[in-house]
């Protein structure tokens, strides 16, 4: 017979409560206790200790994607891309454009900063659009063909 201590296999004894078992008991008590012990070793070692209460950023690294210089590369042309569409249009709908989509303003906040009818704004940004995505097309798509297939022609 082994005398075992309750306190140390259980959290909610907050006193010392000792009882006696039999020896097999007690070795599985034992080998509970040092595997339990091992994974915590694990975990530390390998930092895996996740928890979204800590506040340490470590569920948003988790959720963070690292891109690939690959990714990094095409976002950049990309850019590129819509940068020298929106720049290829008349100063009037770059600007609505610029303010509806990338400034998030409504187009009655544009429309009452130019003094202008809304429904004149709203067909700006919509032809605006439209010249954007045949520039942006044509820069995409630099081949003929392909630029046919992308205008609908």
């Amino acid at each position: 017979m082994t005398t075992i201590n309750l306190k140390d296999f259980y959290y909610w004894y907050t006193q010392d409560q000792f009882i006696k078992v039999s020896d097999e008991v007690a070795e599985v008590f034992m080998s509970d206790a040092r595997h339990e012990m091992a994974y915590q070793r694990r975990l530390s070692r390998h930092k895996a200790q996740y928890s979204l209460d800590c506040d340490d950023g470590i569920e948003y690294s988790a959720c963070l994607h690292e891109p690939t210089p690959q990714e990094l590369l095409e976002r950049m042309e990309l850019f590129i891309r819509l940068w020298n569409a929106l720049n290829s249009l008349p100063e009037i709908q770059g600007r609505r454009i610029d303010a509806h989509i990338i400034l998030g303003k409504s187009i009655k906040e544009i429309a009452e900063a130019e003094g202008v009818h809304e429904e004149s704004v709203r067909q700006s940004i919509k032809r605006g659009l439209e010249r954007m995505k045949k520039t942006f097309c044509f820069f995409h798509f630099p081949h003929l063909e392909m630029m046919k297939k992308c205008l609908g022609l």
